[in-house]
């Protein structure tokens, strides 16, 4: 079984692109989503976050809702604003943000590699977002939203992906964030040819975003397998939709913490405890940290920068040893007492895309007590991560840019 293959897109048509393509359905709350969807009545918000069209109050997770996203799929392939490739097809997807370039491939990638652990995972999955993306999947009868995928940089397949984004690209388009989309489909079989063989001889693909639509994708896949005795393995519903960049060129930002009190302490007595761990300096500027073991930290009107003593980081640990880790183990959970930051509603979570200024705004306004401010996880940390089995701690990583949901889809055939 191949590790990928090529499938028939389902795609917006010739010039429609730029009026489908939306953010990823869980980067926005439904607030938000309604915002988005004013004056776009092809966004692909209308089936990644159909409840955009009902009632204020309706339950995302209820029937009405996944009927909803199958409705306004339907009617937008009705309509030939949605329109399906004859035949397989890779694609070629480039983002760019700023002055920061990936170009990466789309493709179907194998749930038996999955499966078996040759895609590789770093974070548990919450079962009520599994629920949801597998009541998604199945509503729909496609995937929708691509699951982001790297591998380790390889020049065969990277020199093939930057010989097919030298010709003009098919679709091309700025979105209102002002990252830059392109694609390029791939058609011609020697090509295809060989990028599969070219994947077929990585050892493992990595999942960076999208560990609930990958273990979706497997359930799915699972239930279809035992209503279908004779399944040879090949069926659409064996592989889910995947984007796929070389590692080289991901941009991972940081995902800074905030915490709603001092568990105790006051400012005061807080740097006191802190003083035992940590460097403590006092800086007249937000602090972006930019070495490992170095955190910024707003407390009382005031930046600091914390630098940890040098023993307290563990040499071989890969998950112990990350900065969001050291964060944890010698700062929020005995110092502030939080011990469980997936479930403990006295933290929060805010994507380094933000920037520092999110931060001192709640503390300044007496809703948070503290902000955190991280180093960035590496790629390397996050799959020398998934290479030993383990999982990260909640809020590891904030990929940017974002892929767009509603360029190319899925259909289960």
């Amino acid at each position: 079984m191949p590790l990928i293959k090529p499938f028939a897109g389902l795609r917006p048509a010739t010039g429609r692109a730029a009026e489908v393509a939306a953010p990823p359905y869980d980067v926005m709350n439904a607030q938000e989503a309604r915002a988005m969807v004013e004056g776009r009545p092809l966004s692909f918000l209308h089936i990644s976050r159909p409840e955009v069209d009902l009632p204020l109050d309706t339950d995302p997770y209820a029937a009405e809702v996944y009927a909803k996203a199958r409705e306004n799929l339907e009617r937008m392939i009705t309509q030939r604003v949605m329109v399906r490739d004859p035949a397989p097809h890779y694609y070629c997807y480039r983002l760019t943000m700023g002055r920061h370039v990936q170009t990466g491939l789309v493709a179907a990638a194998a749930v038996a590699a999955y499966d078996a652990g040759r895609i590789k995972k770093h974070e548990f999955t919450r079962p009520v977002k599994e629920d949801d993306r597998v009541r998604n999947i199945d509503t729909l009868n496609a995937q929708t939203g691509p699951v982001f995928l790297v591998y380790r940089a390889t020049a065969t397949i990277d020199q093939v992906l930057s010989r097919v984004s030298a010709a003009a690209p098919e679709v091309d388009f700025t979105a209102p964030d002002g990252v830059r989309h392109e694609l390029w489909a791939i058609a011609d079989r020697p090509t295809i040819d060989a990028l599969t063989a070219a994947f077929a001889a990585l050892d493992s693909l990595y999942v960076a975003d999208g560990h609930h639509r990958s273990a979706a994708a497997s359930r799915v896949a699972a239930a279809r397998r035992a209503d279908n005795p004779a399944h040879t393995g090949d069926e659409s519903y064996n592989f889910f939709l995947s984007v796929i960049f070389p590692h080289d060129q991901m941009q991972i930002l940081p995902y800074n913490r905030l915490v709603r009190d001092l568990h105790g302490h006051t400012p005061k007595t807080l740097l006191e405890r802190l003083a035992t761990r940590f460097t403590i300096e006092a800086v007249a500027q937000p602090l972006q940290p930019t070495a490992h073991g170095q955190f910024g930290m707003y407390l009382a009107g005031q930046w600091y920068r914390l630098t940890l003593n040098p023993e307290l980081i563990p040499a071989a640990d890969p998950v112990a040893r990350l900065d969001v880790s050291l964060l944890q183990d010698n700062l929020i959970g005995p110092v502030l007492g939080i011990l469980d930051p997936r479930r403990d509603e006295r933290i929060d979570f805010v994507g380094g895309i933000r920037g520092l200024a999110p931060l001192s705004e709640r503390v300044d306004s007496g809703e948070m007590a503290l902000a955190l401010s991280l180093h960035p996880t590496s790629m390397d940390e996050l799959m020398a991560v998934a290479d030993s089995g383990e999982v990260m701690p909640p809020k590891s990583t904030w990929f940017e840019p974002k892929l767009a949901d509603g360029l190319v889809s899925h259909v289960l055939d």
